[in-house]
């Protein structure tokens, strides 16, 4: 198992990892989930999906994806949009209530979202929990080689019987809301003391 986190700077490195990250979005959120999102060429992908964003990748060794994530800094912007939970809370997206967070969304070069955050539904039960933690370590190390010391991410609210098992600290950012039949909840990663 290999952790790559992708850019536009290092895509060319890495032959067909990025779109098969996408193929796997679209596999699970798409086919899986059965999402309305954005897709094209097998591929699910959004308005944040620009430079801006960074892309931390589980892998085997023959490019098959197993978990991936996205990370974008909360001071992005592209037109109208800046980053999910923000543009949510800002009324900019239908498909997310704009009450999720208890406070203003953060805007801060410390401060970057987590999104698009999955385990493909086929990776087997046994590995599963080794391949979701992988993700989080993973996602934790390029935040912080980003400079953040904090990640905002809409999680599923089952949030708490998992993160002490991946080492995180999280904190309920928002109340629990119920989206496309899910209870889902917006916390926040700290990344300040957990890595050495």
């Amino acid at each position: 198992m290999q952790t790559t986190t992708l850019s536009f700077e290092n895509l060319h490195n890495h032959g067909e990892l990025f779109a098969n990250m996408l193929r796997a979005r679209r596999e699970l959120f798409i086919v899986h989930n059965k999402w309305d999102l954005p897709e094209a060429l097998g591929m699910e992908y959004d308005q944040y999906d620009t430079p801006a964003s960074r892309w931390v990748v589980v892998h085997d060794d023959m490019g098959r994806v197993l978990a991936g994530n996205r990370l974008t800094p909360t001071t992005a912007k592209c037109g109208i949009y800046t980053y999910m939970i923000r543009d949510a809370q800002l009324g900019l997206l239908d498909t997310i209530p704009s009450h999720l967070l208890y406070d203003e969304a953060p805007v801060s070069e410390t401060v970057w979202e987590s999104s698009r955050l999955f385990v493909a539904h086929d990776v087997p039960a046994r590995i599963r929990r080794r391949v979701h933690a992988q993700l989080v370590y993973e996602l934790a190390k390029a935040a912080r080689g980003l400079g953040a010391t904090q990640c905002l991410t809409l999680l599923n609210a089952n949030w708490p019987r998992w993160a002490g098992r991946v080492g995180v600290d999280m904190t309920a950012m928002g109340p629990v809301m119920e989206i496309d039949g899910i209870k889902n909840q917006v916390v926040s990663m700290n990344f300040a003391s957990n890595l050495h």
